[in-house]
């Protein structure tokens, strides 16, 4: 079977490769479940004949937002405490699917290798902007034992989703201590209205203020923080699935797997809904003669396709 030229991406090595990650968008689906969720709330309450300034109470936020805060840091180092507060760009952002992208370009190396040789793949792996996969390709250029390879990148993939987990229940530790908290506003506001209990109506009025601090600590546990290290999990486990998919596929340019058994290994990771993927890999289809564009994240023919 004839080899396909080498396209411009190929032959200028120089030239750094495109990580594959998606397009950063935001995440609707954090962003419409916190909507609906106040929605919901705040209509309630106005279907009840209440108004937002029944809930509105700038003292009691204060002690269930600063209450909590204190209590999550004495539970957790300081430097997890930043990487948490870090997280947060991945509970309110997502990217669009990484692993097509990654698949493309673990399959330009399988042609390649096979081609050149494993060892013709040393300057690509210099100029991956991927740490993960670029440090695996260069064990596996420089010709590390596959078991010792493995055994390298599982042990940093333990590690960053030991780190990743930390900064989750960083949120859960919050959602938990938030409607203790809101109890303490709660009484505390009791405290102050049992002091002018020689007016009955000032007395009912401060005990409906004195309960917001529980619906604050309620609410804010409920509503983000819990589900924020949730989402936390849920990232962390894509990331995880990822990494996998690099690993397993620079394997197989190791063993000298044809790419088509690479991409049918690769596709297993793919949970992109089928439709999607042909319309993608029709998007990359060049037109009939044209000339295939290079592009770092482009797939290229490869041997046995």
């Amino acid at each position: 079977m004839a080899e396909a030229a080498p396209t411009a991406s190929q032959s200028n090595p120089a030239k750094p490769q495109a990580s594959p990650g998606g397009a950063v968008r935001p995440d609707f689906a954090t962003l419409g479940g916190i909507c609906v969720a106040l929605l919901g709330i705040v209509g309630g309450l106005i279907l009840e004949k209440g108004s937002l300034q029944d809930i509105t109470q700038l003292t009691a936020a204060l002690v269930v937002l600063g209450g909590t805060l204190g209590a999550v840091l004495v539970t957790t180092p300081l430097s997890v405490m930043i990487g948490a507060f870090g997280a947060l760009r991945h509970v309110f952002f997502d990217r669009s699917s990484q692993v097509t992208q990654a698949i493309d370009m673990i399959l330009q190396f399988a042609g390649k290798a096979r081609r050149n040789g494993i060892v013709s793949l040393e300057t690509e792996a210099q100029h991956i902007s991927d740490p993960f996969l670029r440090k695996a390709l260069a064990l596996a250029v420089d010709g590390t034992d596959l078991h010792e390879l493995r055994k390298m990148m599982e042990l940093e993939m333990e590690i960053d989703e030991e780190r990743r987990e930390a900064e989750a229940r960083v949120w859960e530790a919050a959602g938990g201590y938030a409607p203790t908290i809101g109890i303490i506003g709660a009484v505390m506001g009791l405290i102050q209205v049992m002091k002018h209990l020689e007016d009955i109506k000032e007395v009912g009025h401060g005990i409906a203020v004195a309960f917001v601090a529980t619906i604050y600590g309620v609410a804010s546990a409920n509503i983000f923080l819990l589900p924020a290290g949730n989402k936390l999990r849920a990232r962390a486990r894509e990331l995880r699935l990822l990494k996998e998919l690099m690993l397993e596929g620079i394997i197989g340019i190791v063993e000298g797997l044809n790419p088509t058994l690479i991409r049918l290994k690769l596709e297993a990771y793919n949970r992109q809904k089928p439709q999607a993927r042909i319309k993608a890999k029709a998007a990359k289809t060049p037109q009939a003669g044209k000339a295939p564009v290079a592009a770092g994240m482009r797939q290229q023919p490869v041997p046995g396709d």
